[in-house]
């Protein structure tokens, strides 16, 4: 139960469907209702693919490439709470959010849905870390269990994109400021707890 809590609240905050909100509802605006629709689920689906791409193949992926359990664990634990430290003192992060140029060239793209709402809002460093920490090393059970939160939070999204402009007018930009700082602290002690497991696997 405390593996799903913590996957769950993990997943949460990285993915942060509340904080798509305005982000999609600032690269859709002018689009029609159909449009935005459409863009919100594939741009769902995209993402998702990748990140369960990821959860099935991350074992393979670190043997292949030569990384023990244990330090991708306090690196990715390291990572996790430099983006806790983004979150709670509002700074932007290259982890979750492309770069400004991005940004300003995302405005005159017609689709959204691939780049930048799959890659890199959903499935970007964060998302992807966040699944390799969780899968990597663990039971066919847990991998199964991360998947169901995974999907989950996922449907969170969507419905968080397809009501995008009815989010923003309830939590306002005071409640969703609020909102992300407390998130935060909850990654910052997520991620410490990261690095001592990746730390006492090492010294076992």
């Amino acid at each position: 139960m405390e593996f799903v809590f913590n996957a769950f609240v993990t997943l949460l905050v990285i993915v942060d469907p509340l904080g798509l909100a305005p982000i999609f509802a600032a690269l859709t605006k002018g689009f029609s209702e159909k449009q935005k629709r459409e863009s919100a689920i594939r741009g769902t689906v995209l993402g998702g693919l990748i990140l369960f791409l990821f959860a099935i193949v991350g074992d393979v992926l670190l043997e292949a490439v030569g990384i023990g359990l244990p330090a991708f664990r306090i690196a990715g634990g390291i990572l996790l709470f430099l983006l806790s430290l983004d979150m709670v003192f509002a700074r932007p992060s290259g982890m979750r959010a492309s770069a400004v140029r991005e940004q300003e060239e995302e405005q005159y793209q017609q689709d959204i849905s691939v780049f930048p709402l799959a890659i890199p809002l959903l499935a970007g460093p964060g998302g992807i870390t966040t699944v390799l920490l969780y899968t990597s090393g663990s039971t066919a059970g847990q991998v199964a269990l991360f998947m169901v939160v995974l999907f989950v939070v996922l449907v969170l999204t969507l419905i968080s994109l397809l009501l995008a402009p009815r989010v923003m007018r309830l939590l306002g930009e005071t409640g969703s400021n609020v909102l992300a700082r407390v998130l935060g602290v909850l990654l910052a002690a997520l991620s410490v707890q990261f690095v001592i497991d990746g730390l006492q696997t090492s010294l076992a």
